[in-house]
């Protein structure tokens, strides 16, 4: 449980913003997302990465203090990540933080906690994850070991990751899995998947004999999982926040100063309003992260409900607000050179990266009888 206060956290999100500003300007992120080739490592700041350990310690903010991390929870992680959504860094935080950190910490594995915590902690590691029930990845015991067989798709910056965790199925259940040095050879292929987003990579990856190490209990998989990416539907939903935050900034800065008709553009009464409404959706967003993040620092019952709306609320106000950038910019916000669309895309791509607002409103749909404690009225019989 978070308890840093409202000053503390201001001053980590200040510092956190400087540091990117300085280190990570909008002109390095389009640098290092037009780096792309067919070398798995491009289309990274590895130098801002391990900047980020060495001088202010991000990836170390949610490890426990056993574990050489600062013992922070996810309310700091929140703060952190939104203002990843507000300067697009070319870094791997998500898939090691969101992902890595959130599935050893909520695997109850002393051996893989031991292992892998201290080394993301100091930067010197990136982790990723597969942690969806999609994926067609099958596990089997020999007299060798595990080896895995199968295939999953968009697993995030596993081209340069040192661990991925796996979910495959086995004949006692679903079980995780750690894959080290996750690399392309004879037992492991990685298809860079094109996606609309330059600012993140992700890949499909086909297994075949590939061995691996059981991470929690076997057959316990699916646990640790829904656990692990309720953790990393927080992170992306204040990431999402940022988002919305950085492009309402923009739309708002932009009518301060672009006249049109003798008059700033910004007077004009329709672009009030539109930008009003996404000012009320940006809002609502910030309200949503925050309360996602302190039910999953509480370990609250119903952290599973508030992480989907937050996922759903989040989402749909940063696409809003990213549209609404691009329409107060006209012209000039359709243009490769401003970077407008790159919110954009990160907006809409982040909305279906652990499931699409539609899957996350199917499954709260599911708990309506629950909550009410009354039959669905809506629900048909077979």
């Amino acid at each position: 449980m978070s308890t840093t206060s409202v000053e503390d956290q201001r001053e980590l999100a200040e510092a956190v913003r400087a540091f990117l500003a300085r280190r990570s300007p909008i002109a390095s992120v389009r640098a290092a997302a037009e780096s792309v080739t067919k070398d798995h490592a491009s289309g990274y700041d590895l130098d801002l990465w391990r900047a980020m350990g060495h001088e202010i310690g991000l990836q170390s903010l949610a490890i426990p203090e056993e574990h050489g991390g600062s013992g922070a929870g996810w309310v700091e992680l929140g703060v952190v990540m939104q203002e990843f959504g507000r300067a697009l860094p070319c870094v791997p935080f998500l898939s090691t933080v969101g992902l890595g950190v959130s599935m050893l910490l909520d695997s109850g594995d002393a051996a893989a906690c031991a292992t892998w915590l201290p080394r993301i902690a100091a930067a010197e590691v990136v982790a990723t994850a597969s942690l969806t029930t999609e994926a067609q990845v099958r596990a089997q015991e020999s007299a060798a070991g595990w080896v895995l067989d199968g295939m999953t798709g968009h697993v995030l910056d596993v081209g340069i990751a040192d661990v991925l965790f796996v979910l495959a199925d086995t004949d006692r259940g679903p079980t995780v899995f750690s894959v080290d040095s996750p690399a392309p050879s004879d037992s492991m292929c990685l298809t860079p998947v094109k996606t609309s987003d330059p600012t993140r990579r992700v890949w499909q990856v086909a297994f075949t004999k590939t061995p691996g190490t059981v991470v929690g209990a076997v057959g316990g998989g699916a646990a640790i999982a829904q656990a692990a990416l309720r953790r990393a539907r927080v992170a992306l939903a204040a990431e999402q926040v940022g988002v919305a935050v950085a492009a309402l900034d923009m739309a708002v800065e932009y009518g301060k100063t672009r006249r049109q008709f003798g008059r700033l553009i910004g007077s004009f009464q329709a672009v009030k309003h539109k930008l009003a409404d996404v000012l009320v959706a940006t809002e609502t967003a910030r309200s949503a992260s925050w309360a996602s993040t302190r039910a999953i620092d509480a370990d609250v019952e119903d952290a599973e409900l508030i992480s989907r709306i937050a996922t759903v609320v989040c989402s749909e106000s940063a696409i809003a607000a990213a549209s609404a950038n691009v329409q107060v910019h006209g012209g000039i916000g359709f243009t490769w050179e401003h970077p407008a669309h790159l919110f954009v895309k990160r907006s809409r791509g982040n909305a279906v990266l652990f499931g699409t607002p539609r899957d996350h409103r199917a499954y709260l749909s599911t708990l309506v009888p629950v909550l009410s404690g009354r039959p669905n009225p809506g629900a048909i019989d077979a």
